[in-house]
């Protein structure tokens, strides 16, 4: 409740107008502080521009190990953050907005969610792209034709619209024993042999 509260506090600046349409709903900080940026983003008609912003801030954090240390270590005060922060965008070109934004987030102390508030801005860029993100689960890695098979039965199904994009990677889990498990939006297909064995195993035990 308290860090829901100081969340929207901190982004009062970006607050949300009715003229902004969200593209999706994502819960958590994160989720506020990305929303609150957005509609800033498209406020301002930037949000493409925003989006390579924290995209290149994404990997210069994701390949630098000391600079993610830095960002997460909670014994370095909000201050000294924040300058480090700006010299860091400083060093690029970066949009105003994506500058203050970084501001915000050292005075308010969430630096160390800075790679989970970029994925989570990216996960609106999407949505508002009309992009689905869409994970197939396998027992071994799926080859270019079987995860096009499975995208094809799914872009000509009933869960997806003809203005959206399906978004496909496959994950392996061995574990599922064989089959798949199909994950998009909130919807998950369990087609994995795991699955019907426990099915199996839950009739069987209702049987005795």
């Amino acid at each position: 409740m308290f860090a829901a509260r100081r969340a929207l506090q901190a982004t009062r600046g970006y607050a949300t107008s009715a003229n902004i349409q969200i593209p999706a709903v994502i819960h958590g900080i994160e989720g506020r502080y990305a929303t609150a940026l957005y509609t800033a983003a498209a406020k301002k008609q930037a949000l493409e521009v925003v989006e390579t912003d924290l995209k290149q801030v994404k990997r210069i954090v994701e390949k630098d190990s000391k600079l993610r240390e830095y960002l997460e270590n909670p014994t370095i005060n909000r201050i000294e953050k924040k300058a480090g922060v700006q010299q860091l965008l400083a060093a690029g070109k970066y949009n105003e907005l994506t500058k203050n934004f970084f501001d915000t987030l050292a005075e308010n102390g969430r630096l160390y969610d800075t790679v989970k508030i970029i994925n989570s801005y990216g996960s609106l860029m999407g949505a508002h792209r009309g992009e689905v993100q869409v994970t197939i689960t396998s027992a071994k890695e799926l080859d270019a034709k079987e995860v096009a098979k499975v995208k094809g039965y799914l872009q000509k199904s009933s869960f997806v619209t003809a203005k959206q994009t399906l978004i496909v990677s496959n994950k392996v889990n061995p574990a599922i024993l064989g089959g798949l498990v199909v994950e998009f939006g909130d919807k998950t297909i369990d087609l994995s042999v795991s699955s019907k064995i426990n099915k199996l195993n839950q009739l069987l035990q209702e049987a005795i």
